[in-house]
């Protein structure tokens, strides 16, 4: 929304949602957004910071990128109106908190639900702009090639749109576009437990990569360490501020275990504490740990956690008298397209922002509070480089052909394939790896990336089949990704390496 917005004075856009605009997992992000906003910080604490989160494997030049352009950021945010959270003392300033693997409060915040509003101050700027078509309940099947829908394979492979499927219509359509943007989130469900929305199925990963573009450090799942764990609690995220803001891991006993895994205990970065969690839960055989704010007290709790305390209550969890039960479930895709400082794949014509981009600033491991940060700096430098570049005449797009396919009867094979897939994911590509767990996943995968094309062969499109077959192939290329790294780094943890190699190196692969 931030890139429509950025190019939508100047070009046409259409915004191309499978749900609606307020999905998505930036809706969901509840910490808030890194900049250096306070005289006390500086830019190059904050990329000290990312660059040790991040392992070794950030580059050094995207990160400083980014990390300068952090205010500008969030001035913009304050000028398109969002409602961040104002210093107590001073109105005029930004109440600023701290999270894990920060040396300084710099985390410009809405409460604790930071996502949602921004996402609702940008959703009713995109709605009312009379250049921006808003395209709700269409997902991407393909995009449009060069070489694979138009038949040249002389000329250089470009990006001229994409296939999308109106849900609702059960129609697909071409979309053609001088410049298409990918902006499609992460892959969280790729694994049985997430806190990611439905609707982070890797899509745009995987319809990247069939386009030709490269993806990079698919094996970085960073697996958030505090998911609320509720059978009916689907998917909700206990933020980093809690820690960071005092509280205490505990086992079901009442013992404090983090200092005993690292000397920052809780404000440790997540892999760390995300293992340290899975270690205490496989070796006392567990359900979960439990995370304890209830000594800053009720009023201290409901003014910082207002979105955090009213849902634990509707499961019955009054966190300011009781601990909140917690297991650690897949979060953030650290990997993806590869992109450079202007948001630009391999494939000319093709963008990826977000989530779904490789930009080279979250290396091995994500720094709490970047990722919203990241949208915003690359979608106005990306809608920058647009602006300025040659916009060709897009050429005359063949129709989706559906002359040799018939409506699918057997639906259990996606909600089959499915629920193996996610399963398969978390018990051999987890927090903890092995090459022969990985090699296992391999094979699944590979099993049932075979009969999904065969069901994709002969079937229209779906929805669910879209997202399956967008999932396995993720799939595939994180484990191809893991098996890759032959050492431990941030989020990728083996027990068949123990050390860490002297030179970072991206694991790249090309299509």
């Amino acid at each position: 929304m931030s890139a429509a917005l950025h190019l939508a004075d100047r070009l046409k856009v259409a915004l191309v949602t499978k749900h609606e605009l307020l999905d998505g997992a930036s809706s969901w992000a509840q910490g808030g957004i890194a900049a250096v906003l306070d005289g006390s910080d500086s830019v190059e604490h904050h990329i000290r910071d990312t660059l040790v989160a991040g392992a070794g494997l950030c580059h050094e030049d995207a990160v400083r990128f980014v990390v300068e352009r952090g205010r500008h950021a969030v001035e913009w945010l304050v000028d398109q109106g969002v409602p961040f959270t104002r210093d107590d003392d001073n109105q005029e300033e930004l109440h600023l908190t701290r999270e894990g693997g920060h040396s300084h409060r710099r985390i410009a915040h809405a409460a604790d639900a930071t996502g949602s509003a921004v996402q609702k101050t940008l959703v009713q700027r995109v709605k009312n702009h009379p250049n921006i078509d808003v395209l709700e309940w269409h997902i991407g099947v393909d995009l449009i090639t060069t070489r694979k829908h138009l038949g040249d394979v002389v000329a250089p492979n470009r990006v001229w749109g994409a296939y999308v499927l109106d849900i609702r219509a059960d129609t697909v359509e071409a979309i053609g576009a001088r410049h298409t943007l990918l902006a499609t989130g992460g892959a969280g469900k790729v694994y049985l437990y997430t806190t990611n929305p439905d609707t982070s199925t890797g899509d745009g990963v995987a319809m990247g990569w069939r386009a030709g573009a490269a993806v990079s450090n698919m094996e970085f799942i960073q697996f958030h360490p505090t998911c609320l764990f509720h059978p009916h609690a689907k998917s909700f995220l206990i933020s980093e501020a809690v820690r960071g803001e005092g509280g205490i891991l505990r086992l079901p006993d009442g013992e404090r275990f983090m200092p005993r895994h690292d000397e920052r205990a809780e404000l440790a970065p997540r892999d760390i504490v995300a293992r340290a969690i899975d270690f205490e839960i496989k070796k006392l055989g567990i359900d979960c740990v439990f995370l304890d704010i209830t000594h800053k007290g009720a009023d201290f709790i409901k003014t910082h956690f207002p979105t955090i305390y009213a849902k634990c209550l509707e499961f019955g969890i009054d966190m300011t008298t009781q601990p909140i039960p917690v297991v650690p479930a897949a979060h953030y895709t650290c990997g993806g397209l590869v992109t450079d400082l202007q948001g630009r794949t391999g494939v000319d014509g093709l963008y990826a922002l977000g989530e779904v981009a490789s930009t080279g600033l979250h290396g091995a491991n994500r720094l709490a509070s970047n990722s919203l940060l990241e949208c915003l700096v690359f979608s106005e430098s990306a809608a920058k480089h647009i602006l300025a570049a040659p916009s060709p005449d897009v050429p005359k797009l063949p129709a989706w052909d559906e002359s040799r396919v018939t409506d699918a009867d057997e639906e259990v094979v996606i909600s089959h394939n499915w629920d193996e897939l996610r399963r398969t994911m978390w018990n051999y590509v987890g927090i903890v790896r092995t090459n022969k767990r990985l090699e296992r996943a391999g094979h699944r995968i590979q099993l049932l990336q075979d009969e999904i094309e065969e069901f994709y062969a002969h079937f229209r499109v779906s929805n669910d089949l879209i997202e399956l077959r967008n999932l396995v192939l993720t799939a595939e290329l994180i484990v191809r990704s893991a098996l890759a790294r032959k050492e431990n780094r941030g989020l990728h943890y083996s027990r068949d390496y123990m050390q860490t190699l002297p030179v970072a190196r991206d694991t790249v692969l090309i299509p």
